[in-house]
């Protein structure tokens, strides 16, 4: 899952950089406003996580911005303003939730899968696939009902593959869905995740669910055999 941070604070933006990529999510940043609205324009999202209180443009204006050229993404807006009129604002622009500052990374997390959950509504929260158990609110996969310790990256992998079921899924999708623009070293990045997937949901109990498909791709069996 990709997500932008805009925000102005450098520190925050480094931890929260840090913290959603260990959970397994590609962050890019953009460091005020206008680098925002640009950023959202080059590349696609699963999320934007958007400060209020910014340079060059505020937070409210960003979000109106990207409504009215007709961008979707789900947008968590972030604040230090708790009012209810700053809130109802936020909302009204076109914010999908709107959260006070400080908070929480337990609470950031759930408000993210859960505007990830309503926003792609055709990918089920808990996937099985045979006897591989993939619950993505939870981040965690089960394999013969045996939880199999993933870390955030290998969790997003498989995640990706599991969105798309015996269908070949190529190495740079992945990469594009998993790594940000700032942590991407070649597809072989993506060779080296899907063998550690092997060695921790496939080989240990005799399956051979993740496939090698020629030309570069990789397919996920929806029987998990």
């Amino acid at each position: 899952m990709r997500v932008l941070v805009i925000d102005d604070d450098a520190r925050l933006v480094a931890l929260l950089q840090r913290g959603l990529r260990a959970e397994g999510y590609a962050v890019d940043a953009a460091h005020d406003g206008l680098e925002g609205i640009e950023r959202a324009a080059a590349e696609a999202y699963d999320v934007i996580i958007l400060d209020v209180m910014m340079p060059r443009m505020n937070g409210y204006q960003v979000c109106a911005h990207l409504r009215s050229t007709g961008d979707r993404t789900p947008i968590l807006m972030l604040s230090a303003k708790d009012g209810d009129y700053d809130q109802a604002e936020g909302l009204e622009t076109g914010a999908d939730d709107y959260l006070i500052k400080p908070f929480s990374f337990v609470v950031l997390g759930a408000r993210l899968l859960a505007l990830l959950r309503r926003s792609r509504p055709e990918v089920r929260a808990v996937q099985h696939l045979g006897d591989l158990e993939i619950d993505r609110a939870a981040r965690r996969c089960r394999r013969a009902g045996t939880e199999v310790p993933l870390t955030g990256r290998e969790f997003a992998v498989l995640a990706c593959l599991a969105e798309r079921p015996d269908t070949a899924v190529h190495k740079t999708a992945v990469l594009d869905a998993v790594w940000d623009s700032a942590d991407r070293r070649g597809a072989n990045l993506v060779e080296v995740y899907v063998s550690a997937l092997r060695r921790k949901i496939d080989r240990p109990f005799g399956r051979a669910s993740i496939e090698t498909v020629a030309g570069g791709s990789y397919r996920l069996r929806s029987d998990g055999a």
